[in-house]
């Protein structure tokens, strides 16, 4: 068979690896990439934060008790969300080194029964990572106890729970459209001071459009090339932009440092009311690509991102905006056709210069929020959140770092929708603030539950975490949704759209599991075939996928009813995610028996975890029947005595993907896995058994059977179902299964597993489920 594509090496993945310490090289390569993909956006924003603040709510006097108050928020809002809340908190509450919403949500799931998907199995809680930061659930105690048990108990709080982190992934989408707008938008109005007036209006616009399609066609050549490349463009806008802080402070206010006194924000509430409150909005954007560093946690480090954050961000950013306020406390007049901004500030003699830069810089702050978006949409397809969509990983070393097209390209076309509906700053800016800061809320809400569920930590602890940092970000919220009509309303339109696609197919894969479980075939209709299962067998290996965890599914009695001969060697198989980023390969199988030995009914589940990919084709069917092949040579003779039960899954052994001893070339010389891959077409892979004698002859008879099967070939046999409301389902019901997942459910992409093996192998096998 030949191999249909290259694939990352997911066995070399291992526990000991994955906790194995960082080198000091690795840790600052990893954060000189990350100023590249994670810190862009949060880097352009001193493009517009003052430009958007004054749009119209306050205007900057001659006292510069205005600018001063902005310069006091702007820097106790980066001191307090992305340093202290992120770099010191939130950070630690990654999902083994995964970040974003949904890692949050997993987080939790893990530690408490909240899961909506009743797929779950005591084996899943063996794995490594599912223990990996030793912290067990069934410590909590007191009133957090009492939490973890309301949350298990009720279902509508477990709904509510899903909704709130659906929420919070919608907004990252969102925002993954509105930032690369407002970037780019914010770097080319620069034009405005550098070409004359009549020009600029018609070519802001045009340019910005054709950097963001430059942008998203640039996304397929992945994380780790665009890290390297964009890294220094971030540094040297880092760079210039503190630099011009530096000479704007010591030129034109070095007195400008006494504004970040707290006491200057109460005078700026005091003396601008409601005006200083809407005008909060602006303010916000200054910590846009703040949940960049938690989303993309999985393509870096913590230490890298902390490192790079404290240490070069953060005092480039503080000096920027010192710098500009520092120019604006001395320049009270600007001129009519242009508000404050940030190209006002710059010399004019190296204005083309620092153009360029940014528009550079701009590009590669959009890169944060793409990246992070591809991120928690893998999270949510793994977990029946999404519509199935071609994941493409970018590189053959670290899992995290992947490229979706129907994502990257549906977000590129409402990005330009958005610039060309907009066409300023202004109703962007509110738009994106919005997303930003329910984003945070969201994380907000979140962390506050893993303190903890997860980190066993008293309940008061996550009330003042809530209350800090929640209060602040209500603020910054509230001021955001009052311009509602201004912009704000593109967030909130786009998220629900996103929330009805991710809602409706959670819920008709629920219902349909559902369905699955309620019309499993009892064991004894298959005891009653006898051993023939009442048909013939023919050679081979049946191949049956299944998403059921136990019983026989309803597929394979509509099968058998149907067709009158069926493999001598069936395997119901099902591929099933588990709430943790990884599954080692020595984790990876879970094998039982169906019925007694003489029937030769396997159930075999692989366990993966929401950042694994799928193996390709030769290695899914050397491991799978492998695994096979080592629960029989390993199970025990007390166990094949028993009688059978429709729990068998409580039978089930854990069986790795490392075995490899029983390949072999047509001269019986071992060979390893890839040599075999590079072989010529005339040469055939085959099973042989090692010679041991300690295999009885029971085993040995069924092992060989198991190669006789896997050297006639392997059928795949698929269901293919038509979900429908059930009659007399409500209207709504109708409407969300029968137009909703059903339009989804055609239109998505098909399993992974499906797809890589051959369509002359493949059977799909058609039937309809009521829910």
């Amino acid at each position: 068979m030949v191999l249909r594509r290259p694939v990352m090496d997911i066995e070399a993945w291992s526990p000991e690896r994955s906790i194995k310490k960082e080198s000091w090289k690795t840790v600052l390569t990893l954060a000189y990439q990350s100023l590249g993909v994670v810190y862009g956006d949060l880097s352009t924003s001193p493009l517009y934060v003052y430009k958007s603040t004054f749009a119209e709510d306050i205007q900057h006097s001659e006292t510069n008790e205005e600018i001063y108050g902005v310069l006091s928020f702007v820097f106790w809002t980066l001191t307090l969300i992305p340093l202290l809340k992120y770099v010191f908190i939130v950070l630690r509450a990654g999902d083994n080194g995964e970040g974003g919403t949904f890692a949050l949500y997993t987080l939790l799931c893990r530690h408490a029964r909240i899961g909506t998907l009743p797929n779950g199995q005591l084996a899943d809680e063996d794995l490594y990572e599912y223990k990996k930061d030793g912290i067990s659930s069934c410590n909590n105690k007191g009133l957090g106890m009492k939490l973890r048990s309301t949350l298990e108990k009720h279902k509508l709080l477990q709904k509510m729970l899903l909704i709130l982190a659906l929420i919070g992934t919608c907004m990252v989408i969102g925002d993954g459209v509105l930032t690369p707008a407002i970037s780019v938008f914010s770097a080319v109005s620069g034009l405005e001071l550098v070409v004359s007036k009549h020009h600029h209006q018609y070519i802001e616009v045009p340019v910005a459009c054709i950097i963001l399609v430059f942008l998203f066609y640039l996304q397929h050549y992945g994380t780790h090339r665009l890290g390297f490349l964009f890294a220094p463009i971030v540094i040297t806008w880092l760079f210039c932009i503190s630099s011009i802080g530096v000479y704007n402070i010591f030129h034109w206010n070095p007195h400008v440092y006494k504004a970040l006194s707290p006491y200057y924000m109460y005078k700026f509430l005091k003396k601008t009311r409601r005006d200083g409150w809407m005008s909060l909005g602006g303010i916000l954007l200054c910590i846009t690509g703040s949940e960049a560093m938690f989303a993309d946690l999985g393509h870096f480090s913590q230490l890298s991102i902390k490192i790079a954050f404290s240490f070069v961000v953060y005092p480039s950013l503080i000096l920027a905006y010192m710098g500009q306020a520092a120019y604006l406390s001395k320049h009270h007049v600007i001129e009519s056709d242009y508000q404050i901004g940030f190209y006002v500030s710059v010399p004019e003699k190296i204005r083309w210069p620092v153009l360029a830069i940014a528009i550079l810089a701009a590009v590669v702050g959009s890169q944060a929020i793409i990246t992070g978006t591809f991120s928690i949409i893998k999270q949510c397809c793994a977990l029946g959140c999404f519509p199935r969509v071609n994941i493409i990983h970018t590189s053959s070393k670290i899992c995290g770092q992947i490229y979706i097209p129907e994502i990257n390209w549906t977000l590129m076309v409402l990005c330009l929708a958005v610039t060309l509906g907009f066409r300023d700053t202004k109703h962007i800016s509110n738009a994106s603030g919005l997303a930003v800061i329910t984003v945070m809320l969201v994380t907000t809400c979140l962390t506050s539950l893993v303190i903890v569920l997860c980190w066993n930590k008293s309940v008061l602890l996550a009330i003042c975490f809530i209350f800090f940092f929640g209060s602040v970000e209500a603020l910054y919220f509230s001021a955001s949704l009052i311009k509602f009509r201004e912009g704000a309303w593109v967030p909130i339109a786009l998220s629900l759209i996103f929330l009805a696609i991710m809602y409706t197919w959670h819920y008709g894969t629920l219902k349909k599991y559902e369905f699955d479980v309620q019309n499993k075939v009892s064991i004894n209709w298959l005891l009653g075939l006898g051993p023939n299962l009442g048909i013939v067998r023919v050679r081979g290996i049946g191949l049956i996928h299944t998403e059921l965890v136990s019983g026989i599914p309803a597929i394979f009695s509509h099968f058998v009813t149907n067709l009158p001969a069926f493999h001598q060697v069936l395997v119901l198989f099902c591929i099933k995610y588990v709430p943790v980023p990884h599954v080692g390969p020595e984790e990876r199988f879970l094998v039982g028996r169906i019925g007694p030995k003489e029937y030769r009914v396997y159930r075999c589940i692989a366990r993966y975890g929401y950042r694994d990919t799928m193996i390709d084709d030769v290695a899914f069917e050397k491991d799978l029947v492998c695994s096979i092949a080592e629960f029989i040579r390993s199970e025990r003779n007390d166990q094949s005595g028993g009688p059978p039960c429709d729990d068998d899954e409580d039978r089930m052994a854990v069986i790795g993907t490392s075995s490899r001893k029983m390949w072999a070339d047509e001269g019986g010389d071992d060979v390893a896995v890839e040599e075999v891959r590079e072989m010529p077409r005339k040469k055939r892979v085959r099973f042989v058994l090692p010679e041991s004698p300690r295999m009885d002859r029971e085993a040995r008879a069924e092992l060989d059977e198991l190669m006789e099967a896997r050297e006639t070939g392997m059928a795949f046999i698929l269901g293919h179902c038509y979900v429908k409301a059930k009659a007399g389902s409500g209207l709504v019901k109708r409407v969300v299964i029968n137009v909703g997942y059903d339009f989804l459910r055609r239109n998505s992409r098909a399993p992974t597993y499906a797809s890589s093996f051959p369509r002359a192998s493949t059977l799909e096998v058609g039937m309809v489920y009521h829910v």
